[in-house]
């Protein structure tokens, strides 16, 4: 953590003409966007947009069917979900569940060095859940739970970190803390992706994709893509069925 590195102007994600979905349902249709290096990009548009499937795509969790995708780095991103894919009745500890991150350096039956475990406590330190490390994750609140979460995608130090719905639920202190936190990541050379439903974090971030039914609707800074007008007429749109 803290890295600092040198910055070179252009795009960490490169869309061109991207379709991607599930069994027989297609999400995103023709997409092309950009998303630029060393900057928060917020991904917002109405519930069924296409929100999180764009960022599964960009996490290379759900395949392109149609087009391309260019990553800067071949890094693999670090992706942070809304709930952790462990079950609540599984022995794993706050710790235990940040430290998952170091498993793709480290490999899932070696020791984790001493470096891999100041990035853990640093991840949990910054995150404010240094004194849950040791509760049970079954255990936690909503809040404390998604807190971890993003923890855990720190720990990876990736290049790219992808947020579905990081805030949603919480108060406006935890909000207020992992806008922080985001902050120095893209401050200290990284790139972050937030899918949100908030418009008050959309407008801090520094670009927009903006989605309406699987495609690109708007694109660019705050202030040029989420006018008042731009905002009433995408959410009043009707869905397609």
């Amino acid at each position: 953590m803290g890295r600092q590195t040198g910055r070179r102007p252009g795009r960490q994600i490169g869309l061109d003409e991207v379709s991607a979905g599930y069994a027989n349902r297609s999400v995103l249709s023709q997409l092309t966007a950009c998303v630029p290096a060393f900057t928060t990009t917020a991904v917002v548009g109405p519930n069924g947009s296409g929100k999180s499937t764009l960022l599964a795509v960009m996490a290379g969790v759900i395949p392109v069917t149609a087009g391309t995708m260019e990553h800067r780095t071949d890094r693999r991103a670090a992706f942070v979900v809304q709930r952790s894919r462990a079950a609540d009745t599984l022995p794993m500890t706050v710790r235990d569940t940040v430290a998952m991150a170091r498993w793709e350096r480290r490999g899932l039956w070696r020791r984790l060095s001493r470096c891999d475990r100041d990035v853990v406590e640093l991840s949990m330190e910054r995150l404010g859940i240094t004194s849950l490390a040791d509760r049970q994750l079954g255990e936690l609140s909503g809040g404390q739970r998604q807190r971890a979460l993003v923890a855990q995608g720190l720990a990876q130090e990736a290049d790219l970190l992808l947020l579905d719905e990081p805030t949603t639920g919480l108060d406006t202190a935890a909000q207020s803390l992992i806008a922080d936190v985001l902050a120095e990541v893209t401050a200290e050379g990284g790139t972050v992706v937030l899918a949100t439903h908030d418009l008050t974090a959309a407008r801090a971030a520094g670009h927009v994709l903006l989605l309406q039914e699987g495609r690109l609707w708007g694109e660019g800074t705050p202030g040029e893509t989420l006018t008042d007008r731009v905002v009433e007429e995408v959410w009043r749109l009707p869905r397609r069925v």
